[in-house]
C-alpha cells in the first residue's frame, strides 16, 4: 500500500494549476492519459527514423478515441534517463548543466518525441496537454519502498468541471505509475524490440475497441481494467447476438 506524507500532499496541491493546455478541455468527453515509453514508442531500440520505433496503429488509435476522449500524454522520463539518453552526445561535466536545466529539458524531450512521431500536429485529433516527470510525486510503499508515480488527482484538481475518477482511464506499461488511482489504470503490454514486433503488435487496435465500448458508461472506475480483453470478447458476443 502506498501513501503520501504531509509534505508530498502539499507539493501536489502546489502543482495543481500549472498544467498548460495545448487545446481546450471538451465538455462531455472522458479523459485518456497515456504514457510514452514502451506504451506509444520503443525508446530503447535504435533507428534512423523515429517513426520506425512508433507503436503500430498509433495515429489510427488516437484518431478513433478522440471522438470520445480528451487525450493527455504523461511521460515518466527522469533526469537520470535523460542523462543516459544524452550521454553519447554530451561532453564530460555536461550532466551538471543538464540537471540545472532539467525543468526545461524534461518537457522539451516530451515535445520532441511527440513532434517526431507527428502526434502534435495531426489533423484528426488534438492533444489536450503534455505532462512530464516533474508532475510525478514520490510515494512510499511497504513492499517497494520509495518510488515515483503519476497522481491523477493532479489533473482532477485543476479541471474538476471536466475530469474525475469516473471518466478517466490511464494506460501505462508500469502498474506502479497509477498506484494512487489503481481503479483508473490499465497496464498495457510494453512495446519493445520494435523492429521484430511492429508487424505483429495489435495492442492499440484492441484497445481502441475497448475504449469505444466503455465510452458510453457513466463510471469507468467501476470496471476492472485487468479484464479488458474479456470485456472486448463479451461485447463482441453481445453485438453478434443482438
Amino acid at each position: 500500500m502506498a501513501f503520501l506524507t504531509c509534505m508530498q500532499r502539499l507539493e501536489l496541491v502546489e502543482y495543481v494549476g500549472t498544467i498548460e493546455l495545448r487545446n481546450p478541455c471538451r465538455e462531455g468527453k472522458k479523459l485518456l492519459v497515456l504514457d510514452i515509453d514502451y506504451t506509444l514508442f520503443d525508446h530503447r531500440s535504435t533507428a534512423e527514423n523515429p517513426l520506425e520505433l512508433m507503436r503500430p496503429y498509433l495515429h489510427e488509435f488516437l484518431s478513433a478515441v478522440y471522438a470520445e476522449y480528451d487525450i493527455i500524454i504523461w511521460s515518466a522520463t527522469s533526469a537520470f534517463q535523460l542523462r543516459c539518453l544524452l550521454n553519447p552526445f554530451s561532453l564530460r561535466g555536461m550532466y551538471d548543466a543538464i540537471v540545472d536545466l532539467f525543468p526545461i529539458c524534461s518537457m522539451k524531450w516530451v515535445e520532441l518525441k511527440m513532434g517526431q512521431l507527428g502526434v502534435l500536429n495531426n489533423p484528426n485529433y488534438k492533444i489536450t496537454a503534455l505532462l512530464d516527470h516533474l508532475a510525478m510525486i514520490t510515494v512510499h510503499s511497504d513492499s517497494r519502498g520509495p518510488f515515483d508515480c503519476k497522481p491523477l488527482g493532479l489533473i482532477w484538481g485543476q479541471f474538476p468541471e471536466f475530469y474525475s475518477s469516473k471518466n478517466t482511464i490511464m494506460f501505462d506499461d508500469l502498474r506502479r505509475n497509477f498506484v494512487m488511482n489503481p481503479q483508473n489504470g490499465l497496464t498495457i503490454k510494453p512495446f519493445r524490440k520494435a523492429h521484430a514486433n511492429r508487424d505483429s503488435d495489435q495492442e492499440l487496435v484492441k484497445l481502441t475497441q475497448y475504449l469505444l465500448a466503455i465510452a458510453e458508461l457513466d463510471d469507468l472506475s467501476s470496471l476492472n481494467h485487468k479484464n479488458w480483453e474479456s470485456y472486448n470478447e463479451d461485447n463482441f458476443k453481445r453485438r453478434r447476438h443482438s
